[in-house]
């Protein structure tokens, strides 16, 4: 276990993230994307404003922030304003991971609480298994909206990008 394996598998996060948003829910018919189904989080829009705020919560907590203001998906029709906010999330998330070093994979990073005796390889494994339930879910709300949806296995992720 190392800090690269890490960094690849968070490009692998980013990057499925990234296939959804650009191959479905930037073009798709704005009553679709926030439609109300009965799964998860509801619509399209909330599941996926959903999995925004857990990441830029998990690593807001790593770097020592204060909880961040996260963006309310009932509050935002306008998915400029939803990806701008996933998009500065991802860049904090990229610049914590640009400075991980091996020797902290070990470490405790927090004190108190029900997460004090949590080590960062698992909040790390934690936050990217956390993405790809929630990218399934997305699967499955974008398949029952009628798309023909692609697999997010990590091993298609690890033969396009050796």
């Amino acid at each position: 276990m190392n800090a690269n394996a890490f960094r690849q598998l968070y490009d692998y996060h980013f990057a499925e993230n990234r296939n959804l948003w650009d191959w479905f829910i930037a073009s798709m018919p704005q009553e679709q994307f926030t439609q109300q189904l009965a799964y998860s989080h509801g619509s399209v829009r909330n599941q996926t404003v959903h999995l925004m705020r857990v990441d830029d919560a998990w690593f807001g907590d790593l770097l020592g922030a204060e909880t961040p203001e996260s963006l309310d998906p009932e509050d935002s029709q306008d998915r400029a304003v939803i990806r701008a906010y996933g998009d500065a999330v991802e860049q904090k998330m990229r610049g914590y991971l640009t400075n991980l070093r091996d020797d902290m994979l070990f470490l405790k990073p927090f004190t108190a609480g029900e997460d004090k005796d949590l080590v960062l390889w698992q909040v790390l494994i934690h936050v990217v298994n956390h993405g790809t339930d929630h990218r399934a879910q997305l699967l499955r709300q974008l398949n029952d909206l009628g798309n023909k949806t692609p697999p997010q296995d990590f091993i298609f992720y690890v033969y396009d990008h050796p």
